[in-house]
């Protein structure tokens, strides 16, 4: 259930094995999420995929399947196919072309591999008894094994819904809070006045939650700020909390007043910020915090201010503009290796319905390939 990436993988994995594999989708199209994501240039996979870029109660469960399908499985059928695509920044791999090559491949697989996809289908019940039988708007379908691919909250616009969800508590297995994750975050009042008329621009930052930085860009919106570096600090960001920003990521802003005690003047400073800062940032931070003394103290309060920028977002822009929903089907309830549910044989999760959540650059898409290999090899 679910023709996205992790449901179209488990099929083609289960059909390639001499399984019989009916694939549901309530969408009129599949893949829709593969075919917006990457700006429409599918970000497929990232060369670099640990387990340690996936956030998850049990930092350990996305081990097994991360290790038996790799990048360089995914980057092989990629190629197989004809596929160009190159690397940007992190290890990112993109489609020169269109997410519909990604989409294309996948349907091309699955029906080498035997598979029946049918989109356009809805599900109005689950019963599981010697089996499952799955009532829908175009019949019954029963089966011994049931996957769930039916991904999260986020993007509502395209379908999705809290589906999965629903089907894991049906079957007694636990959910994690679930939350928006590499998502734009929301100014209070007072930041807003301050920063948002700024819209659009965008400079290089360090961004701190607790323990965990990333070294991207930020955004500011016209209602907070968002930008690669916002997205992957949102996942670990806690309402309520402050966020912490370096605007000036290995370098001293200041340190050619400080090493001068003659030219210290505002004309000197302004120099200063405009080489480390955008200049319209450069000048509204000046607004804000104006340089009243110009001792070493002072000038080196005004150096520590620069790498400690404190926000307390008000929130965050919610599932619509969210990648990912964090959170999940809890992974003490699915056996790791090959993602079935330890109290349900037959019945599997696979995907973003699960609590493993990746950072942005591609590692979602590789979960999706890895967990879905899992449990199609499984079944």
């Amino acid at each position: 259930m679910g023709a996205g990436a992790a449901g179209m993988m488990a099929a083609m994995e289960a059909g390639k094995r001499g399984r019989r594999v009916l694939v549901l989708d309530h969408s009129p199209r599949i893949g829709r999420k593969i075919l917006i994501s990457g700006g429409g240039r599918c970000n497929f996979t990232n060369v670099g995929a640990r387990a340690e870029n996936y956030l998850s109660a049990n930092p350990h469960f996305a081990k097994s399947a991360l290790a038996r399908y790799t990048p360089k499985d995914f980057i092989a059928l990629v190629e197989k196919h004809g596929i160009a695509y190159h690397e940007k920044t992190l290890g990112q791999l993109f489609c020169d072309g269109s997410a519909q090559q990604i989409v294309t491949m996948l349907e091309r697989e699955a029906a080498e591999a035997n598979v029946t996809v049918q989109a356009n289908t809805g599900v109005h019940e689950i019963v599981h008894s010697d089996g499952f039988t799955v009532r829908t708007t175009r019949g019954d379908f029963r089966a011994p094994a049931l996957v769930i691919a039916c991904g999260g909250l986020s993007i509502p616009k395209i379908g999705a819904t809290g589906f999965g969800y629903d089907v894991a508590r049906q079957f007694g297995l636990r959910v994690r809070d679930l939350r928006p994750a590499l998502v734009p975050l929301v100014f209070n009042p007072e930041n807003t006045k301050q920063w948002c008329d700024l819209s659009g621009l965008s400079t290089e930052v360090i961004a701190y939650a607790g323990k965990r930085s990333f070294r991207e860009k930020l955004l500011i919106t016209h209602r907070g700020i968002s930008g690669p570096a916002v997205l992957q600090i949102s996942s670990y960001w806690q309402p309520g909390t402050a966020l912490r920003f370096d605007l000036s990521p290995g370098a001293k802003v200041l340190d050619a007043l400080l090493a001068s005690p003659y030219d210290r003047d505002s004309t000197a400073l302004r120099q200063m910020m405009y080489a480390a800062l955008p200049q319209r940032f450069a000048d509204r931070w000046m607004r804000l915090f104006p340089q009243t003394k110009w001792t070493n103290a002072a000038l080196e309060a005004s150096e520590n201010a620069l790498h400690q920028w404190g926000i307390t977002p008000a929130g965050t822009e919610g599932y619509e503009k969210a990648e990912v929903t964090a959170g999940g089907v809890d992974t003490d309830d699915l056996d790791a290796k090959t993602l079935q549910a330890r109290n349900v044989p037959g019945l599997f999760f696979i995907g973003e319905v699960v609590d493993v959540t990746g950072w942005l650059g591609g590692y979602n898409f590789q979960w999706a390939w890895a967990s879905g290999a899992a449990a199609g090899r499984a079944l």
